[in-house]
């Protein structure tokens, strides 16, 4: 056979290819195996040690959330893994705290708790009753709790009032405000713009379109949103006195007679909260400071005293990973049609992750956690509906109420074997509305006029240069009615009555959890810990049973954002923010009245004629 130098480089070529891929596939491997370790090192491993005779600092920044927002989602201790405490938008998550506190509570080598609420911004009061019972939980272990701020809000001083000791800094105030809210209304400044708001509703207290077609609130809304604030701060006023051990009505008294009780304080509006035994002592932080580690000792490297911060305890909670779980998925915010990513409902991606759960045989029973005033019809109709069929698979399905779970968020609690609320949540407001704004005025003003044929009526109907049709306002009218009779009919059902009987506690009116107990609409109140409870017992799971969170992860776009400390709707806001500055209004107003105006341009959006919604302009904030 003939020398080939061809067959020569081809051979050599072929040994170099092959070496080459074996190099390839040897890297990629070992960065794979690197990265496994990596994951299992941050996950198992248990990096702080906790000293004895340490103090567990509960510093709650920002909002209290079920679940963050964006693409911050995940385990207990997705926090240190994606290094997220930046792009965690300020927020503390409620179901961090309470595995925190209950494991405190148990730990040793923690003796105290100290809580500081200077960067709390907002949490519903359900939110804020459930992290006051876990304070009580690690009180009843024989713990103190200390509460220390430089002033307290309404919501900062709730939690701060289940101290064992409260201390305010000399130069603060506690300010306690009640519940209420006064809307703005905007049928004068459309009607000089020349915008038309059509709204077509179901319920005589689905006040949520007022806004766009009066000029103030109608007597059912002042009715219903009386009724349900007065509820709401007889709950707050009585959850205070009873844990500051003061008598009935003594919150009411004192503002009541705020001015003169200040005028004898000299105006000190530090003295008039210690007068009145909302505090017990009045420390700077450093004498604070200076107390406990008196008490505690000093840390072994540093000046303060012996301490665990929230999210270093955190890292110390290994979850688990085997086992039988009850499986939960959190429904917060707005309701859309298709997806959306954590924070977020999207009628699509939440009906994704239920039947994810309902598919998955070590998921036992679900926790269906609802912290939603609603949204879109077909949406909240989507999570429903794959819940019913998941009770239909055997798999039992319990609904814990949070913040608000109202319209739309009570739709999608109606297919479940339970649904407990918390005594203040909002919820109820069974009611379907459309609003379709037409600017036919504005542009006759402009000197701008539309003409054309179509085939039929219908052609161009929705085109908002043009007067609405009285033709379609009856077309919608019709589909909205048919839809609340749709949605009292499905109440009915889950709720074992009759649609009449849903009828009159419905109407778009919205309850207290207290008030929509005694009106048939939630089985019993509860909390989130009694709603996993129940879940495992259906369930046929025993007390030592595992949680199973079902979370969808934002877009890479999203991703992006939030690793440089951003996010589209930050970016778009400040926009808006410098825009508004020219009109004189203050900042916060101005972006509100954007906002809520802005609302009415998302209508038209999504190519569809109109868009039913079941929504309430409600909170429990």
């Amino acid at each position: 056979m003939s020398f080939s130098p061809f067959r020569l480089i081809k051979r050599v070529f072929s040994f170099l290819w092959h070496a080459l891929d074996a190099c390839r596939r040897a890297l990629f491997n070992l960065l794979l195996l690197a990265v496994i370790v990596l994951v299992l090192v941050a996950v198992f491993s248990r990096g702080h040690v906790v000293e004895d005779k340490s103090v567990l600092v509960l510093d709650l920044k920002g909002k209290l959330v079920e679940q963050y927002t964006g693409t911050v989602t995940g385990t207990v201790r997705d926090i240190v893994l994606a290094g997220t405490q930046g792009a965690a938008q300020k927020e503390t998550r409620l179901r961090d705290i309470l595995l925190v506190l209950d494991a405190a509570a148990k730990d040793k080598k923690i003796t105290s708790l100290l809580l500081l609420t200077d960067e709390m911004d907002s949490a519903g009061l359900p939110m804020l009753r459930e992290v006051a019972a876990a304070i009580d939980g690690f009180k009843a272990s024989g713990k103190p709790v200390y509460a220390w701020g430089s002033g307290y809000d309404q919501r900062q001083y709730f939690l701060a009032s289940h101290a064992s000791q409260v201390w305010m800094n000399p130069m603060g105030m506690v300010m306690l405000e009640g519940f209420g809210r006064y809307r703005n209304y905007y049928r004068d400044a459309l009607d000089k713009i020349g915008v038309t708001v059509n709204l077509m509703r179901v319920g005589t207290y689905k006040s949520f379109g007022e806004s766009y077609v009066a000029n103030g609130p109608s007597k059912a809304a002042l009715e219903a949103d009386s009724f349900l604030y007065n509820a709401l701060w007889a709950t707050y006023t009585g959850d205070v006195e009873h844990a500051r051990k003061l008598p009935a009505g003594a919150i009411m008294r004192t503002i009541d007679n705020l001015p003169a009780l200040l005028k004898t304080a000299d105006g000190d509006t530090a003295k008039l909260a210690l007068d009145s035994k909302l505090v017990d002592q009045l420390k700077t932080r450093d004498e604070m400071r200076q107390l406990l580690i008196r008490q505690n000792g000093r840390e072994a490297h540093g000046k303060s005293f012996r301490h665990v911060t929230l999210a270093d305890y955190l890292t110390l909670q290994v979850p688990k990973f085997l086992g039988k779980a009850v499986g939960v998925i959190v429904a917060a915010g707005e309701i859309s049609d298709r997806t959306a990513p954590a924070g977020a409902i999207g009628g699509l991606s939440t009906a994704n992750l239920v039947r994810q759960a309902r598919e998955d045989d070590n998921i036992r029973a679900i926790v269906l956690r609802v912290d939603s005033p609603g949204g879109s019809v077909y949406g909240s109709e989507l999570i429903r509906h794959e819940l019913e069929l998941t009770r239909r698979a055997g798999k039992p399905v319990v609904i814990s109420m949070g913040n608000v779970a109202a319209s739309g968020g009570y739709w999608i609690s109606m297919a479940s074997d339970e649904i407990i609320a918390d005594k203040a949540t909002v919820t109820g407001s069974i009611g379907v509305f459309a609003i379709l704004p037409t600017a036919d005025k504005v542009i006759d003003k402009l000197g701008i006029h539309t003409g054309g044929v179509a085939t039929t009526w219908l052609g161009d109907v929705t085109n908002p240069l043009r007067p609405l049709d009285p033709r379609f306002g009856e077309v919608i009218q019709s589909s909205i009615n048919h839809i609340y009779a749709d949605f009292t009919g499905k109440a009915a059902q889950a709720r074992k009555t009759t649609p009449a009987a849903i009828d009159a506690v419905a109407q778009g009116r919205v309850w207290t959890g207290e008030q929509a107990k005694q009106r048939g609409l939630v089985d019993r109140l509860g909390s989130y810990t009694d709603a996993l409870q129940s879940a495992a017992k259906r369930g046929g799971l025993g007390n030592d049973y595992r949680i199973s969170y079902l979370e969808r992860s934002g877009s890479r776009f999203d991703a992006i954002f939030d690793f440089f400390g951003a996010s589209i709707n930050h970016v778009l806001s400040e926009h808006f923010k410098v825009a508004l500055v020219p009109t004189g209004l203050p900042p916060a107003p101005a972006r509100q009245i954007a906002q809520e105006l802005g609302w009415l341009s998302e209508l038209s959006e999504g190519g569809k004629a109109f868009v039913p919604l079941a929504h309430c302009l409600c909170s429990a904030q």
